[in-house]
């Protein structure tokens, strides 16, 4: 099977910076695009941002400019760096993977959130 687990969520002023990371593990033999939904209370689970196993990029409108999606393929892990903070941007936020795992057909799998919440 395999998991992923997100850290760096916290509580910051607006305009400061966070940087998430998600780490898939298991006996994992790729993943494809891997990605950043968030959801915040009372609103439904919006996409952030999206990287595809070459490296292509595509973001949300409104963090474009702010946010930057990158992965590490040797460690199976992909980063969301957040600059200029918003109190907008405030919700839990969420990694995927499209990973190909032994015993297992390709599969999108989820990480279990992590909060991250922006004071004015």
């Amino acid at each position: 099977q395999v998991q992923l687990v997100e850290s760096g969520g916290g509580l910051v002023q607006a305009g400061e910076s966070l940087r998430l990371s998600c780490a898939a593990s298991g006996r994992i033999f790729s993943i494809n695009a891997m990605g950043w939904y968030r959801q915040a209370p009372g609103k439904q689970r919006e996409l952030v941002a999206t990287i595809t196993s070459g490296g292509s990029t595509n973001y949300l409108d409104s963090v474009k400019g702010r946010f930057t999606i990158s992965r590490d393929n040797a460690k199976n892990t992909v980063y969301l760096q957040m600059n200029s903070l918003k109190p907008e941007d405030t919700a839990v936020y969420y990694c995927n993977a499209d990973v190909r795992a032994a015993h297992y057909p390709l599969s999108r799998y989820w990480g279990q959130g992590t909060q991250v919440t922006v004071s004015s």
